[in-house]
């Protein structure tokens, strides 16, 4: 796989040949950012694959009648994490690129569009989702299913997650407005027994929820009773539009309530009080940040929270959001909250003597993939390429043009590279994407699948 390799096609050949939970795989001669705290960056490594799982990191390894595939002149990397994402919405991708606020998109989209989804809408755009996800180098999605109308719209969104391939995070909540069975959250204990009974598989359930009932009403807002059906089924919960004045307040119920913690995710989190924000803290809460929603859509302060954040010990995941006004990928988050929050940082303190506090390249590519991770609750699982945790890497071109020469690698994966560099994406140590292709996707069907649905959603009146 360096940039004089000529046999990608004959590797990935070898490598399908194998039955998968006996495939070894071998990179060598690559240097590795494993975002592992202990183990650093490592110039010159190899890394070993055994079926699923990473077996090995280091220098000079062998492995008897493993794959090997020469990585020289490349950098492997943790695959990135999305910790919410709307995926139903990716075939509406940009067909509102300026969008004015909350209140555009949420009566353009989840009062309109989404009220005429059927199941296989659902599907489909859940699968282009994913698919561009893994193509750009996510190789972990939270969907915040927000449009489950029926109990056929879940097992579309959950079966298109299954057939792409990707570590998928199926979060489920009832639609917004317009007509629906009304089967959530209690069809949550059929989705759980029928999908998700293994702890050891690629797809994982939480419950998606909303903070307050400003939009939608009490029935998707979190409080004691959702915070209960979670507790139940033993899942997570993602609570999206956590922002402003009666988020925060929200916020202060919720810990003397006791339902905040670890396993819960509050999204976006902007304009919120400094006792909200230390509730968050002293409770462990997740945050699931979404720089470039929150700058362009204009949520409260437009400010992602990253200071606000890091004043109280948490670590932020980052987000995609809505691709119907956003951008797909991860390499523009993490350099959106890089320029906005140093930014922020040096225009406190102009005129004065103090020195600035800024987060690094180093922190957004940790956002990104470790504390992503642990956001979604799979820190064991995935984010950080350490030996024991599933094999979910990229292989990102670092002689390219726009990359060569490589001076910092972490600085090179963070403002130098896209989606164009990435040559491989493993999932589980599964080949998704291989020699700068996704692999499995007949595109001409997928286009006119995803064309004839976005065809059908805007000339159907909504219900």
């Amino acid at each position: 796989m360096n940039v004089n390799d000529t046999t990608s096609a004959a590797v990935l050949e070898e490598l399908r040949g194998r039955p998968a939970d006996r495939r070894r795989i071998l990179f060598t001669g690559a240097t590795i950012v494993t975002m592992d705290p202990d183990l650093g960056v490592i110039d010159r490594g190899d890394l070993l694959v055994e079926g699923d799982t990473i077996a090995a990191i280091g220098a000079n390894l062998t492995a008897d009648g493993a794959v090997v595939v020469d990585a020289t002149g490349t950098i492997l990397t943790p695959g990135f994490v999305d910790t919410h994402r709307h995926a139903w919405e990716a075939q509406l991708r940009r067909i509102m690129a300026d969008v004015d606020d909350l209140g555009g998109y949420v009566m353009a989209t989840l009062a309109g569009y989404a009220t005429v989804y059927r199941p296989e809408d659902m599907y489909i755009g859940t699968r282009l989702a994913a698919l561009t996800a893994i193509d750009s180098g996510i190789t972990t999605m939270l969907d915040f299913s927000h449009n489950s109308r029926t109990r056929e719209h879940s097992d579309a969104a959950i079966g298109a997650l299954r057939d792409t391939g990707i570590r998928g995070v199926h979060a489920s909540m009832g639609p917004h407005f317009g007509e629906w069975d009304r089967q959530w959250p209690g069809d949550l204990t059929r989705i759980k027994d029928q999908y998700f009974s293994s702890d050891d598989q690629l797809l994982t359930l939480r419950l998606a929820t909303l903070a307050t009932d400003e939009i939608a009403g009490p029935t998707l807002a979190y409080g004691p009773e959702l915070a209960r059906v979670a507790m139940d089924l033993g899942i997570g919960v993602s609570v999206d539009a956590v922002f402003g004045t009666s988020s925060s307040e929200a916020v202060l119920r919720w810990a003397k309530d006791g339902v905040l913690g670890p396993d819960v995710t509050l999204i976006h989190s902007t304009g919120l009080t400094s006792e909200a924000w230390k509730a968050m803290g002293e409770t462990g809460t997740t945050v699931a940040l979404a720089p470039t929603s929150d700058a362009q859509i204009g949520l409260e302060t437009a400010i992602p929270a990253i200071d606000e954040a890091l004043s109280v010990g948490i670590r932020p995941g980052l987000s995609i959001d809505v691709e119907v006004a956003l951008v797909s990928d991860m390499f523009t988050q993490m350099r959106a909250l890089h320029a906005i929050q140093r930014m922020r940082a040096v225009n406190a303190v102009y005129g004065t003597d103090q020195q600035p506090s800024r987060i690094t390249t180093h922190d957004v590519l940790d956002f990104a993939t470790l504390q992503g991770a642990r956001t979604n609750g799979l820190a064991g699982v995935t984010g950080s390429l350490t030996p024991g945790k599933k094999a979910d890497l990229l292989v990102v071109q670092a002689e390219d043009l726009n990359n060569m020469p490589l001076n910092d690698p972490i600085g090179t994966l963070v403002l130098g590279s896209d989606a164009r560099n990435i040559t491989a994406v493993l999932i589980n140590g599964e080949p998704r994407k291989w020699d700068g292709q996704v692999l499995d996707v007949n595109l001409s069907a997928l286009r006119s699948e995803v064309h004839a649905s976005r065809e059908y959603v805007l000339n159907t009146p909504a219900a």
